[in-house]
């Protein structure tokens, strides 16, 4: 039996050890919090093969550009002189190329719908609800030159197989039939699903627990200790954790994590946050991105989400309340008569996302050691493609046949 040690206990980190125990490995996850919040409580809970564009894209840096300029805009660089910023920003600007676009397309589809798929397989195989709903979702778009990106990017949607289908201000009634949309049309991609993150965290990990992993909560991983060129133990401030594999899915300390096993991950923190509120009548039934505003909405349950901006940051938890009042600002702009006051900060959820400079997530084995494994840099899309990375890695463990080619997420690419 291989004694797996993950570091890291956020939804990648977890649903690996979810697929490794059922794979019959001896799991222990290393977690430095208690694991009642993080980055993978407070998202959108959105599972999206939709979004199959990276975010390193033709045009991204000119959008940043202007968006920098509006203290509420969704996204925001926070000025500092920093080496890894700057490596950071050279490595998004050489990958915003059309050819990288289409390259990237397929590999993000592939391991989006194999986690679509896995999550349909875990609403039944969980001896536990998670909210799963299969309920779409809308791009909804106020302006002319949103809804050409939009609808260019629903025809790429199309050819590379996943179903998009435009729609125009009177038809989003028929999929939204009790708000009033204030938006000229919309696209709605109804292979999308939704869940509620709170319950899944909550339940996987109780999950793990009755099935045999260890989760070593408030405990940090400090140092390795090596033999050649193997890991032979995680050294942490609460002991050493001996193990055969290693997998290191740490988030957005990704990269302090990595770099005491000489491994360079050009990685910066994407920090967005969330609120919640009643989802009352006139209710929203089917989750969407408000395009122009960047927002996320998301129903759940009797409540329903809203969340968003991007702030390229280090890791810095400070709220910035303009980027906050942003998101509030921008749900009446869609949804006539939902006025939304900026939330308090003690009703607020801030989260730091681990961001790849070429929009793809790092998943694939070392190339400097023999068991060490990568499982971070997914960015906003970590809930989504949980499963998918959770099960990768599993194969690589246990020496099996991948379910797809992973060489576009190779962790040391740069």
């Amino acid at each position: 039996m291989k004694r797996v040690c993950i570091i890291g206990g956020g939804i990648i980190g977890l649903m690996t050890a979810y697929f490794a125990r059922k794979a019959g490995c001896e799991v222990t996850v290393l977690e430095q919090t208690d694991l009642t919040d993080g980055c993978s409580f407070g998202n959108a809970g959105m599972i999206v093969p939709s979004h199959i564009i990276p975010l390193a894209a033709p045009g991204m840096i000119a959008k940043g550009f202007k968006m920098l300029l509006n203290p509420t805009s969704p996204f925001y660089i926070k000025p500092r002189l920093s080496g890894s910023l700057l490596r950071w920003g050279y490595y998004f600007y050489k990958s915003s190329t059309a050819d990288h676009v289409r390259r990237s397309i397929p590999a993000l589809r592939d391991i989006s719908l194999l986690s679509h798929n896995l999550y349909t397989d875990l609403a039944h195989e969980l001896d536990c609800s998670f909210g799963f709903e299969q309920k779409g979702l809308l791009m909804l778009y106020k302006t002319a030159a949103v809804e050409h990106e939009e609808q260019k990017t629903a025809e790429i949607a199309n050819q590379a197989g996943i179903e998009a289908r435009v729609l125009s201000h009177s038809e989003l009634r028929e999929v939204e039939p009790e708000v009033e949309l204030d938006v000229r049309g919309g696209v709605y991609y109804p292979g999308d699903a939704h869940l509620n993150p709170n319950e899944l965290m909550k339940n996987l990990v109780r999950h793990l627990t009755n099935n045999g992993v260890t989760l070593a909560t408030q405990t940090t991983a400090n140092d390795f200790e090596h033999s050649g060129n193997r890991i032979r133990a995680v050294i942490t401030d609460k002991g050493r954790y001996e193990a055969d594999e290693i997998v290191v899915a740490t988030g957005a300390w990704s990269p302090f994590t990595a770099a005491k096993l000489g491994i360079m991950l050009p990685m910066q923190s994407g920090k967005g946050y969330s609120f919640s509120v009643p989802n009352a009548a006139p209710k929203i039934h089917i989750p969407s991105i408000l395009a122009e505003g960047k927002v996320a909405v998301t129903p759940m349950g009797n409540m329903v989400r809203f969340g968003g901006t991007m702030e390229i940051t280090n890791i810095d938890f400070s709220v910035n309340l303009q980027r906050v009042r942003g998101i509030a600002q921008t749900i009446p702009q869609f949804y006539r008569g939902m006025n939304i006051e900026t939330p308090t900060p003690e009703r607020l959820w801030s989260g730091l996302r681990p961001c790849s400079p070429d929009g793809l997530p790092f998943i694939g084995k070392s190339k400097r050691w023999q068991n060490v494994i990568i499982a971070t840099g997914h960015a906003m899309m970590g809930l989504s493609l949980a499963p998918a990375t959770g099960l990768l890695v599993t194969e690589l463990i246990t020496n099996t046949p991948l379910h797809m080619d992973m060489v576009p997420f190779q962790p040391e690419r740069f």
